[in-house]
């Protein structure tokens, strides 16, 4: 098949180039983003290999069918970016890399909760200046704190036996309960409850109607003092002007993201030597007790190996038989309560 890949970078470049070894794919790679403005460069693939912040609405995917594309291939888990129902009329096949390595992004998540709770992001910089002066840098043990896991899929179930192993008390919410979770000692209590009681709180869950802005102005009030958020799902999650107003009075003692909601203006280019013009995430840059990782939870080899293979994998079957292996149906999404 003719592929075109959005958003590429080059380590996309590199493992889909592994993956389609002997596969014989003609693969175009493009470093620009999908959008309305750059549909058109994918006329003639008969598919488009896309990623989390490509633009994958109803416009979008009119040009695309209207070029001849008949296959989205989705190279990661989440599809919010994607007018299903649009996709679903137009005839297009929507397929995903509905797992890859959950221990990459559970182990990301572990690492923002150490560094932000021992501050070795401010120690880091202290040091290198000579400053070797500990105030200001007190931490708490792990052991015997309350973790609280929204979304106990696959990655938070890593996640709760990583802080199992650590001593924690792992609290869990999600519309269905994760035996593997329970097996550990997991209590599954009510929202309000998680936000009650946890000391750390970490956001695993997909980005619904019921999970868009799930922190914000109105939550704020029914978490722990001090807690510590870390969100490594999508960005929408939390909204960002409550978690600045959670920063500033307390509520919120530390703060660690690898998503934001407007990261698609920022995430994955090398703004370096330009003023960010977001000035919400620059507020949010202003905060000691926040660590801001871009959208990197997924990279490591084994997973974007396994991003890579999967990719394929759907572009195979599809060639083969016009039906992916990891397809979306917009018939057989369940809402999620």
């Amino acid at each position: 098949m003719f592929v075109t890949v959005f958003s590429t970078k080059s380590y996309d470049r590199n493992f889909l180039t592994a993956a389609n070894d002997g596969k014989d794919h003609d693969i175009r790679f493009l470093d620009i983003r999908l959008s309305p403005d750059t549909a058109v460069l994918a006329e003639g693939a008969q598919a488009v290999c896309a990623f989390v912040n490509d633009d994958l609405s109803a416009p979008v995917l009119e040009i695309l069918a209207r070029g001849g594309t008949k296959l989205i291939a989705l190279r990661c888990a989440g599809f919010n970016n994607v007018d299903l129902t649009a996709a679903r009329d137009l005839g297009l096949t929507v397929a995903r890399v509905p797992a890859y390595s959950p221990h990459a992004v559970a182990e990301h998540t572990v690492a923002l909760i150490l560094a932000l709770n021992r501050n070795i992001h401010r120690a880091h910089n202290r040091v290198r200046e000579g400053n070797f002066a500990l105030d200001g840098l007190l931490g708490f043990d792990l052991h015997g704190k309350t973790v609280g896991i929204i979304g106990t899929g696959t990655i938070g179930a890593v996640l709760a036996r990583i802080m199992a192993g650590f001593g924690c008390t792992i609290l869990g919410h999600d519309v269905a309960e994760n035996p593997d979770c329970v097996a550990l000692g997991m209590e599954y209590v009510p929202r309000d409850e998680i936000f009650a009681r946890s000391d750390i709180l970490s956001l695993h869950c997909p980005l619904t109607p019921d999970t868009h802005h799930m922190i914000g102005f109105d939550t704020l009030k029914l978490l722990k003092r001090g807690v510590t958020i870390v969100n490594t799902s999508r960005g929408a999650v939390i909204d960002a002007r409550a978690a600045i107003a959670g920063l500033k009075d307390g509520t919120i003692g530390g703060l660690g993201l690898d998503v934001y909601e407007e990261e698609a203006d920022l995430f994955f280019e090398d703004l370096s030597d330009m003023a960010i013009q977001d000035d919400v995430f620059a507020r949010l840059l202003t905060f000691p007790n926040v660590l801001i990782t871009g959208h990197q939870a997924f990279l490591t080899h084994e997973a974007l190996t396994a991003i890579a293979e999967t990719t394929i994998a759907n572009i195979d079957a599809f060639a083969r038989s016009g039906a992916a292996v990891h397809e979306i149906s917009v018939e057989k999404l369940a809402p999620k309560p």
